[in-house]
């Protein structure tokens, strides 16, 4: 245990689990995958090292329940029986290192790379208008949850996590601002809630009692029509009631990521905190992680200390440096790496479709990840 942090480094249950320490790796998409979704060498030498970091829990970033709902054609799948040999060696991987494994699943909805885009409701999404779900969609995407979720189980996780979070479709269902509908899935918060809930408990009866269901779950939309604390208090409930592991809160979509607010605040260490505290004032027995721009190890010392969360989550943090946990421990003497708030080459990255590097890594082991993947290194 840690001197310095001894909160941060003390351990934690998360339903069957034991944490060994409060830091867990939040997911974090990388961009790696094959372009058929598959696991590669990349993925697993990622997973390795982020593993191998003295986090107690790695999240890993979103898998595609459906091909519509596919965030890029870079995302990982679990949607067909192909994409679970790749999946079970990421966890065997991971569990190498001593390190529990978590795997997030999703479905993009409006977000969704390809042409054909569905969603709740056909509201323009950057000069693309996607389909309205129907009935059939809803049932169909429910049961893709739910088959997925056997296959995390299947395949060796020791648990999975709901993407309910970056405006993606269960969010889209949520949000008054997207969700338009005048049927039983829209218009109030009861209606709206009504798809991710099913979804919540198609996924829980397809895994059993034992097998933890964690959620990414949106406090705030961060845009004025949108989703807000007084409805996704009353929803982080509903999900307690069905006995989810944990939230894992955060703030903000696609839509929100660029306003001159969103920017600014996203900048400042801690940012998403408020509303982390806020969803663990609204629930009772459920965990919370929380996590934006978690800087040093006495910031997050404290967090857990006041009681704001019961664990942090590190995603670019811990990418920019992965030696983050060892030096907060103290087995590594360096000072910690810290993400640049101005920086946005990993953001610039994904937007062009490249898997993403950091610019606060050294210049060898840049050059020996763009020699990697085939790309020349740009000469100072």
């Amino acid at each position: 245990m840690s001197i310095n942090y001894p909160s941060l480094f003390s351990p934690f249950q998360i339903k069957n689990l034991t944490l060994k320490n409060r830091i867990v790796m939040a997911p974090l998409y990388l961009g790696y995958a094959n372009p058929d979704g598959t696991v590669n060498s990349l993925v697993l030498d990622h997973y390795k090292e982020m593993a191998s970091s003295g986090v107690s829990m790695i999240v890993v970033e979103n898998v595609g329940v459906d091909p519509v709902g596919l965030g890029s054609p870079f995302t990982l799948r679990i949607d067909e029986e192909r994409f679970l040999f790749g999946l079970s060696g990421l966890a065997k991987t991971i569990h190498q290192q001593g390190t529990l494994a978590m795997l997030q699943i999703n479905h993009a909805g409006r977000y969704a790379y390809l042409p054909e885009k569905i969603a709740p409701s056909p509201v323009d999404t950057w000069g693309t208008v996607p389909r309205e779900m129907t009935e059939d969609d809803i049932e169909r995407t429910i049961e893709a949850f739910a088959t997925s979720a056997r296959r995390v189980k299947e395949v060796g996780f020791d648990g999975l996590e709901l993407h309910g979070g970056t405006g993606y479709l269960i969010v889209q269902f949520l949000s008054p601002r997207i969700n338009k509908r005048i049927d039983a899935y829209g218009g109030s918060l009861e209606n709206r809630m009504r798809f991710p809930l099913r979804v919540v408990d198609a996924v829980l009866k397809a895994v059993g009692p034992d097998f933890p269901v964690g959620y990414r779950f949106m406090a705030d939309e961060w845009l004025p029509d949108g989703l807000h604390l007084e409805e996704t208090a009353l929803y982080a409930k509903e999900l307690e009631k069905r006995g989810v592991a944990y939230l894992s809160v955060m703030a903000g979509t696609y839509d929100s990521f660029f306003i001159p607010e969103y920017v600014e605040a996203e900048k400042k260490e801690g940012y998403m905190v408020p509303f982390a505290r806020q969803i663990k004032e609204a629930v009772t027995h459920m965990p919370v992680i929380t996590a934006g721009r978690i800087k040093t190890p006495e910031f997050a010392n404290r967090l857990i200390e006041e009681k704001q969360a019961d664990l942090v989550g590190l995603a670019r943090v811990l990418f920019t440096d992965p030696l983050w946990v060892r030096k907060a421990q103290g087995t590594v003497a360096e000072p910690i790496v810290s993400c640049e708030p101005t920086c946005s080459l990993c953001m610039n990255r994904l937007a062009g479709g490249k898997p993403i590097f950091c610019s606060r890594w050294d210049r060898t082991r840049q050059k020996k990840f763009l020699e990697r993947i085939g790309e020349k290194q740009e000469k100072d």
